[in-house]
């Protein structure tokens, strides 16, 4: 498929996971794209790679103006940067709830907010957020990242109405939980890292963690041309973990 032929794209949190999936679908399907990460030094061509804090606004500014200028344009916004956070809302002190909703909620506030002037001209102009199953599933454990993603499931809805009328379609993305190099992270702290991955992949009906590949072909789907009567949309890739309720094995 070359339906993003001529278009420009941005990914933030584009360096590795599910952002570099998506920047490497983008491109392969005939986007030019930049990619904002802290460290952008694995980003190589045909992506372009740009150092960016998105818990900083004059960083998002800069590194956004840079790579418009150098796209020539931009069409498609892909708010994928985050961070995690583990505990029960005991657990977590002001600190760590300031990082988290300031990386996760404003981090897309403050993208968006450089980019929707230049969204503005696209006339395929689409932004997609990576939500999470968290938003939408109460899971143990997930205090400050459920009430983060909570938000950004709120935010992509109100963007959705926002700017419906300029043009701008705005969806977003919920994983399950996803095999990328932020949850083996997280799997080699466990007590039992094979224990804990069985058991993170027990909990989805597929009986699999979610590919970040997978994840990058939904973020494709709802950005793409092809989709332009889809906004306001929240699109679930978490192997049937929300809507699925099945029996125990064998029964």
């Amino acid at each position: 498929m070359q339906d993003f032929a001529g278009l420009k794209a941005l990914v933030t949190g584009g360096a590795s996971g599910i952002g570099r999936a998506t920047a490497e679908l983008l491109a392969a399907r005939g986007a030019s794209v930049a990619v904002l990460d802290l460290d952008p030094g694995s980003v190589d061509k045909p992506l372009r790679g740009y150092t960016a804090d998105v818990s900083d606004d004059a960083s998002v500014r800069a590194a956004v103006a840079a790579a418009v200028a150098d796209l020539g344009g931009l069409d498609v916004l892909v708010n994928n940067a985050g961070i995690g956070a583990q505990g029960t809302v005991e657990d977590n002190d002001d600190d760590q709830w300031h990082r988290v909703l300031d990386v996760n909620v404003l981090g897309i506030v403050r993208t968006t907010r450089a980019a929707l002037p230049h969204l503005r001209d696209s006339a395929h102009a689409a932004i997609v957020n990576t939500c999470s199953i968290a938003a939408t599933a109460g899971l143990p454990q997930r205090a400050l990242y459920s009430a983060s993603k909570g938000a950004v499931y709120s935010l992509t809805l109100a963007m959705a109405a926002d700017h419906v009328r300029e043009g701008v379609r705005v969806n977003c993305v919920n994983p399950g939980t996803v095999d990328t190099p932020w949850v083996g992270r997280l799997l080699s702290a466990a007590p039992d890292p094979a224990a804990e991955r069985a058991a993170l992949a027990s909990r989805q009906p597929t009986g699999r963690l979610v590919s970040a590949a997978e994840v990058a072909g939904a973020v494709a789907y709802l950005a793409s041309p092809l989709s332009g009567a889809t906004t306001g949309t929240a699109l679930a890739v978490d192997g049937g973990m929300q809507g699925l309720r099945l029996r125990p094995a064998g029964q």
